[in-house]
């Protein structure tokens, strides 16, 4: 693309598999809000890891243990000056954002009491809901939705009379998995904070196209994954305010996360290991503050104008397709688009694309209530990623006009 300031064929070097071929196909992949892919900088971290210094952290005074131990507090330190928040031990290691979630869900059990309400967004994947609905089953909380229209944007009007003096806790993704919509979590939290309520921001799809600054949108939970960003699976990190994670009780009991241990009592260990029992991904971690390293050194503005481009041009070129429709259509989306063909279910159309070597994702996306608002069983969604290129696009169109030719 004339416009944008990045050597895309520079960058898709960097990831091995992007090279390979599915069914005697060039691999052409759409799927990358369900799992980006990894760049030879981020696997050379994990081999260097495993051939190099492989050893518990925290807990001895050997070489290869200190060196580990410093490596994995420096990603901690990187997960920090990424996403700007005020002090290294608001941020938590996970496995995942579904971790983190469930790790806030579980600690707000000892703070709620019935009657007590939880505002959750209608766009949400189902990580962001059925922790809250097991915790409003475990506490007598009540679950509200703050529904959305039909362009796959939240209906803000609905959000203000929602918000009561009642509400504790409202969760919303930043950018939703299935339409792409980025919400408007500015506002939203703004509101829940004038209601005295607290928020936990979904930032799984977020994180990959937008650097959320903790302190500036003043969020009291933020929740990644690793592996939608470069980096590894089994990773990922849960942003706290100091104040809330001091409320919050631990998540699991094991080692690490006390103080001091006998048969009578526990105390428990300071932030943050205090939420981080047991023995970490400590691989994943170190890989995770590489991944950040090589996004922010090809340039969080620069990927977002691209991907906008991108996200432009598939949309232009599937809507050329007769019968073709785009589920959310929001003024403010990211680089994800969920289509149907007019009287075919998605499931054979991904079927035939991965004939073709294109990998796209099919079914509800783990974001079944969005599903039934549309009265569909699911979508085809292709979601870019700054390593796509334009003539991946077209590879995606001749293959969806082949999928329709065959099936209609």
């Amino acid at each position: 693309m004339e416009t944008t300031t990045l050597d895309i064929q520079k960058i898709r070097i960097d990831f091995p598999i992007l090279s390979r071929k599915v069914n005697g196909k060039p691999l052409v992949y759409l799927d990358n809000a369900a799992t980006s892919q990894t760049p030879q900088q981020v696997i050379d971290a994990i081999v260097d890891y495993y051939s190099n210094y492989n050893a518990n952290i925290h807990r001895g005074v050997h070489a290869l243990s200190q060196e580990a131990t410093d490596k994995y507090e420096a990603a901690r330190h990187k997960i920090q000056k990424h996403f700007n928040a005020a002090k290294s031990h608001e941020i938590i290691f996970t496995s995942g954002t579904t971790h983190g979630i469930n790790m806030v869900a579980s600690g707000f059990s000892t703070l709620l009491k019935k009657g007590d309400e939880l505002l959750v967004s209608a766009m949400e994947h189902h990580s962001n809901i059925v922790p809250w609905q097991m915790l409003a089953e475990r506490t007598g909380a009540i679950l509200k939705v703050i529904p959305m229209n039909i362009e796959g944007e939240l209906m803000m009007d609905a959000y203000d009379k929602l918000l009561s003096n009642k509400t504790r806790l409202v969760f919303c993704n930043h950018i939703s998995n299935a339409l792409g919509t980025i919400n408007p979590i500015e506002e939203i939290i703004e509101k829940a904070h004038s209601a005295g309520a607290a928020v936990l921001i979904d930032g799984a799809q977020a994180a990959p196209h937008i650097k959320a600054d903790m302190q500036q949108l003043d969020v009291d939970f933020y929740t990644v994954s690793a592996h939608k960003m470069c980096g590894p699976t089994g990773v990922g990190m849960l942003y706290g305010k100091e104040e809330w994670l001091n409320k919050l009780p631990p998540y699991q009991g094991g080692g690490e996360m006390i103080a001091e241990v006998t048969f009578e009592k526990t105390t428990y260990a300071d932030l943050p290991h205090k939420f981080e029992a047991g023995t970490p991904n400590i691989c994943g971690g170190i890989a995770f503050g590489t991944a950040l390293d090589y996004m922010n050194n090809i340039g969080f503005d620069a990927i977002a104008a691209y991907e906008h481009e991108l996200l432009q041009y598939a949309t232009r070129r599937l809507l050329e397709i007769e019968g073709l429709k785009i589920y959310g259509t929001a003024k403010s989306k990211t680089s994800v688009l969920s289509f149907n063909i007019e009287g075919i279910h998605p499931y054979d159309i991904g079927t035939i694309l991965d004939k073709l070597g294109i990998a796209v994702r099919t079914g509800h996306h783990c974001a079944q209530p969005i599903m039934d608002f549309y009265k569909i069983p699911g979508t085809v969604r292709a979601s870019f990623c700054f390593y796509n290129t334009e003539e991946e696009v077209d590879v995606l169109v001749s293959g969806v006009r082949r999928a329709v030719a065959m099936l209609q």
